[in-house]
């Protein structure tokens, strides 16, 4: 995986939905067939440095890797692959419609505990290195 670009962000607590939304079987199986693993119960979030934002709005203009619900009662996302140290993940973007963090936050996910394997704690500062597409 190219690395390209560096985001900092401060892990905060999240809403806890993002068990709920991994563990969906649809979830599950395009993570796996798309992004290579199939995510942990969860996501890590961070709230972005400020210099860091347009880089984070400038993701919502790009395509990414597209999620499709084929319910039409859940919401679709794109997903960006990302490393954090050894880990591999991906940057979980719902539709506009639905998100509930404010712009400053993302939600990263992983084929296991992020914060857990890095050792990190709420309020601790990681880098995410973003893929070139």
């Amino acid at each position: 995986m190219k690395q390209s670009q560096v985001l900092k962000g401060k892990i905060v607590s999240g809403a806890g939905e993002g068990a709920y939304f991994t563990q969906i079987d649809w979830v599950q199986q395009q993570c796996k067939e798309k992004l290579g693993f199939k995510p942990y119960p969860g996501t890590l979030n961070l709230e972005i440095a400020p210099d860091d934002l347009p880089l984070i709005a400038s993701l919502d203009q790009k395509k990414g890797i597209e999620l499709i619900s084929p319910d039409p009662k859940f919401c679709n996302a794109k997903a960006f692959p990302v490393t954090l140290g050894e880990i591999k993940g991906a940057i979980i973007i719902p539709e506009e419609e639905v998100r509930i963090h404010a712009k400053n936050i993302i939600e990263i996910i992983g084929p296991l505990n992020i914060k857990a394997s890095l050792n990190a704690k709420d309020g601790e500062t990681v880098s995410v290195f973003l893929s070139e597409e």
